[in-house]
């Protein structure tokens, strides 16, 4: 078969194509171009840098080259100035021209801002010797350092064996503020085995347990012969509920701090009284929907909405703080008290389900209502807003818990019905043991590199922990790192986001936390953290950094 001239000459093509930009500026840059003599020598304002080329190269030939400085034309066209002066402030002012390589070291640091692995603000927290509580779950723990992590490979059986039973005895291992020869340092090779342990149900190895939002496509094409069993289902669910109501048991006596619940829909966080600033247990959920929330309620179960009530108190005193400005001018003008004061209409007052001035114009049969449904949705639309959303966070306090650990068990939401979880109970994460638990380990492996810094080369060493890290692990991992590490070292964290509204205070701030945990298996400084007020809100901490011993971070 023939085919078109234009695939048999494709650089002709190629020329056509960059010819074809040039077809649609400004018709006077053309006259005036045509007019001048074209210089030979490129230009940074109307020559396009290959996309082809690696910006080395680029730099590289801006360099060797010799550039006439790049200003924007009289005519005000801003098509010919560089793209990335746009994305300085407008407030700042531009100089008329820059060379070239200015311009591709600025290119430079713009691609590696824009592919840093966490995007966190640039003003970092004071240096102080403890960080704030974080709730949330980590994925990944990257620690960056400039000395080895060569203590933390290969542990001796014996070593592994004595971690383990440091965790199960819930033993206090004190280590000094810095040790010379962290290889040689039996305890400090022991206590970090005993950082790593955290406590699982279900167990199934095949299958990724956490996290469970989102996590379809990882379980698919995994074996689940639970799936179309439903004997096996209500097995596995009632196995569940066993251990779920031993964990609930263990946190009312004060045995375990905080346990997770992690579902397909959503994921629920219970603490014990004494732990984020609360004298009573709490329980938080996130993300919500309308719907859960209004099955709670059938069954009785008290919650607030902390984040949507800040939320709604802030734009009221914001409205109100307007109004009075409002006032004031209106004092002070030609308008009148009552004028001022007059509230706007709202679009909520004529939704009282009431249709009587349908009647009064006679059309009730001609127009059709909206249904009782709709209404209420009318009524609570921004309750729905935030459904699926870090506002939607819910927490349960006091006795109420053990009725949401009831409507919990009963929930049918709480297991998927079709999809790869289908018929899974949720996962179970503990940092203690309990019934029906299985002992899990993060995993942990070093690696060195080296980077490249002023002058030359400088060795880096980094430790990456993976699996669910749990808020006493974090902690328990800097305890060991900062003797180990000298005193000096960064982590790079990634949260699952979902669980980030669980550093939302779970208190209130005049509330008197007079509880004490002393046998609930943690070391203390890490319970003496976890038991401050959360002061992250819906965000988290994604960069650690600890130097000479003291913390900043960013979240």
């Amino acid at each position: 078969p023939e085919h078109s001239p234009g695939f048999k000459k494709p650089p002709a093509l190629l020329r056509l194509k960059r010819k074809r930009p040039g077809r649609r500026s400004d018709p006077a840059a053309a006259v005036g171009a045509a007019a001048a003599p074209a210089p030979r020598g490129p230009s940074a304002a109307a020559r396009r840098r290959n996309p082809f080329s690696s910006l080395d190269n680029t730099t590289q030939r801006a360099a060797a080259a010799p550039q006439p400085p790049a200003a924007t034309p009289a005519g005000g066209d801003p098509s010919a100035a560089p793209f990335w002066q746009f994305l300085e402030p407008a407030c700042e002012e531009k100089p008329s021209g820059r060379a070239e390589p200015a311009e591709s070291s600025d290119i430079l640091a713009l691609s590696k801002d824009l592919h840093s692995p966490l995007a966190v603000p640039k003003a970092p927290s004071l240096p102080r010797q403890e960080f704030p509580a974080d709730w949330s779950i980590k994925t990944r723990v990257l620690f960056l350092s400039s000395q080895p992590f060569t203590w933390a490979e290969h542990l001796k059986a014996q070593e592994e064996a004595q971690g383990f039973a440091q965790h199960c005895r819930a033993t206090e291992t004190t280590l000094p503020q810095s040790v010379q020869e962290p290889r040689l340092c039996t305890e400090l090779r022991c206590a970090f085995q005993q950082s790593l342990v955290y406590w699982l149900h279900p167990s199934l190895p095949w299958l990724p347990l956490f996290p469970r939002l989102g996590a379809d496509r990882r379980m698919a094409g995994k074996a689940c012969p639970w799936a179309q069993d439903e004997a096996l289902q209500q097995v596995l669910m009632s196995d569940w509920s066993v251990s779920f109501t031993s964990l609930y048991n263990l946190l009312r006596a004060r045995l375990c701090p905080y346990f997770y619940v992690c579902s397909a829909q959503f994921s629920v966080l219970f603490r014990a009284a004494g732990l984020a600033g609360s004298a009573v247990p709490t329980a938080a959920i996130a993300p919500t929907t309308r719907g859960l929330r209004q099955a709670m309620r059938s069954e009785g179960i008290e919650f607030s909405l902390p984040l949507l009530e800040e939320s709604t108190t802030r734009k009221k005193k914001n409205s109100e703080e307007s109004l009075e400005t409002e006032s004031a001018e209106g004092l002070g003008g030609d308008g009148s008290v009552e004028d001022v004061g007059e509230p706007a209409p709202s679009d909520d007052d004529d939704d009282d389900g009431s249709f009587s001035w349908l009647e009064e114009m006679g059309v009730q049969d001609k127009v059709k209502k909206p249904d009782t449904i709709s209404i209420q949705l009318r009524k609570e639309k921004h309750e729905v807003q935030v459904d699926h959303r870090p506002e939607s966070l819910v927490l349960v306090r006091g006795s109420h818990t053990f009725t949401l650990l009831n409507f919990l068990i009963s929930c049918r939401s709480l297991v998927a019905v079709a999809g790869p979880q289908a018929g899974l109970p949720p996962t179970l994460l503990s940092p203690v043991a309990f019934r029906g638990g299985t002992m899990h380990t993060l995993k942990a492996r070093t690696v060195s590199g080296r980077t490249r810094v002023q002058g030359g080369f400088e060795d880096v060493f980094s430790l990456e922990v993976l699996g669910p890290v749990l808020p006493h692990a974090l902690h328990a991992l800097t305890l060991v790192l900062g003797p180990a590490q000298r005193g000096s070292f960064r982590a790079l964290l990634s949260p699952h986001e979902p669980s980030a509204a669980f550093n939302t205070g779970p208190a209130p701030p005049q509330e008197d936390v007079h509880q004490d945990l002393p046998a609930c298996g943690l070391h203390p400084k890490t319970l003496e953290q976890l038991s401050q007020c959360p002061t992250l809100g819906k965000s988290c901490i994604r960069l650690l950094e600890m130097k000479d011993y003291s913390y900043t971070w960013k979240a």
